[in-house]
């Protein structure tokens, strides 16, 4: 069935019709029936207006029959480098792509149109793929596994850094205890809570090998140069202090992971906190937000495609911003972006963003660099859900990171000569 006339085909495709052989239709919505397999091979990754008439027709029609259905590059109605939907979008089993996957394949709403991806050759050569310019890339550990931190047998703690995390009022908590020993259990050597006076009781009640240090003492932590990798955000509050304490920690040039809390706190003042990032050219700060405190943040930036809004924020921020979701995107200043694709839907809970934030918050502290440590955390973030399984709360999402970095072969084992 073609949408079109067959006598308006030109080049390859006017070739391939005349070898087709039987006959050729109308694409019309009648022409979908039972059968047992549909092929969508109607519009390409180049689409970019709303599909209409017949076509949409057709393919509304389709997605009501119960046939296997296959889409030939990406499903047609979808967006090739957004995954939007353009009105109305063919829902595939399988599909076949070709040389690489497309933004659209990992990024939602497209990827839940696209069943099982598979990406076939066509004999493009790999110094033409190698020619290609492509910025975006799946996350996937053959990104960032050489530059995960390893554990020496010759090393100490103090060799894998120090992180605080720094903690809201007694009644708000558990968001920095959750964040502090996901980076524990990532790897820190020693990871201390910065607490409120009237939070000390709570965090001792609760915590054991990490440690805890007092809030109104950060200025004089901040010259402490052992403590390297910092996380602010989590249940930390919206008020000034919070603010004023973001601030102060970019300012001091540590390693930072603003979430939650943190980024809110901006809320009217955003250019606040992107001009402390760049004053002193950080480029050691991670913002972690998900769509509610993006839009906070970046108001003006709503209106993009996520790929685009976080390679945007990342650019006015100054900082690597991690645009979480089901698709989470990743994204440097310098412009490198990733999409992670591994993140299952029990993530939905409350506090795995907190966890997220102290993986990130950990490896850095490792001195993994800052990009590389969030597509790194995001990954391992999701991998730990997967294992895990239904049921999943946030608390054990750190238990399983020791597994999950284990088979990353993050340890350095010494051999004995014999």
């Amino acid at each position: 069935a073609l949408l079109g006339s067959i006598t308006d085909l030109r080049g390859d495709a006017r070739v391939m019709a005349k070898q087709l052989g039987g006959d050729v239709f109308p694409l019309k919505e009648n022409v979908i029936k039972d059968y047992d397999v549909i092929v969508d091979a109607i519009f390409g990754t180049g689409l970019s207006k709303d599909v209409s008439g017949d076509a949409k027709k057709a393919i509304e029609k389709a997605n009501e029959v119960k046939a296997y259905k296959i889409a030939i590059d990406i499903p047609s109605g979808i967006k090739g480098d957004t995954g939007e939907v353009l009105s109305a979008a063919f829902k595939a089993d399988k599909t076949i792509t070709f040389c690489c996957k497309k933004p659209a394949h990992i990024l939602y709403p497209g990827k839940s149109f696209c069943g099982e991806v598979i990406v076939t050759d066509i004999g493009i050569s790999e110094r033409t793929l190698n020619e290609i310019k492509r910025y975006i890339y799946e996350n996937h550990p053959d990104l960032w596994r050489d530059k995960l931190p390893k554990i020496d047998a010759n090393g100490h703690k103090y060799h894998r850094g120090h992180a605080v995390v720094v903690s809201g009022d007694m009644i708000h908590t558990g968001g920095c205890r959750l964040a502090a020993k996901a980076a524990l259990r990532i790897g820190a050597g020693l990871v201390s809570v910065s607490s409120p006076d009237d939070a000390l009781a709570i965090h001792g009640a609760h915590l054991t090998a990490i440690m805890i240090r007092k809030l109104n003492e950060l200025h004089s932590d901040l010259k402490n140069g052992r403590l390297n990798a910092w996380c602010i955000g989590p249940a930390a509050g919206t008020s000034d202090l919070t603010r004023n304490n973001v601030i102060d920690i970019i300012l001091a040039g540590k390693k930072v992971v603003v979430d939650a809390d943190g980024l809110s706190a901006f809320e009217d003042t955003p250019l606040e906190l992107f001009d402390a990032i760049k004053s002193i050219g950080n480029n050691n700060c991670v913002l972690t937000p998900h769509s509610g405190e993006f839009t906070r943040l970046f108001p003006y930036l709503k209106i993009l495609d996520k790929v685009s809004a976080t390679r945007s924020a990342a650019k006015l921020s100054g900082a690597v911003v991690v645009y979480k979701g089901a698709d989470t995107v990743i994204a440097a200043p310098d412009g490198r972006t990733v999409i992670s694709n591994n993140a299952p839907a029990t993530l939905s809970t409350a506090g795995s963003g907190d966890v997220l934030a102290g993986l990130v918050t950990g490896l850095q502290a490792q001195k993994m660099p800052s990009f590389e440590a969030a597509c790194a955390a995001v990954w391992i973030h999701s991998e730990c859900a997967n294992a895990f399984g239904v049921g999943l709360i946030s608390e054990d999402l750190e238990k399983i990171t020791p597994k999950i970095m284990t088979e990353l072969g993050t340890f350095c084992r010494q051999t004995e000569s014999l």
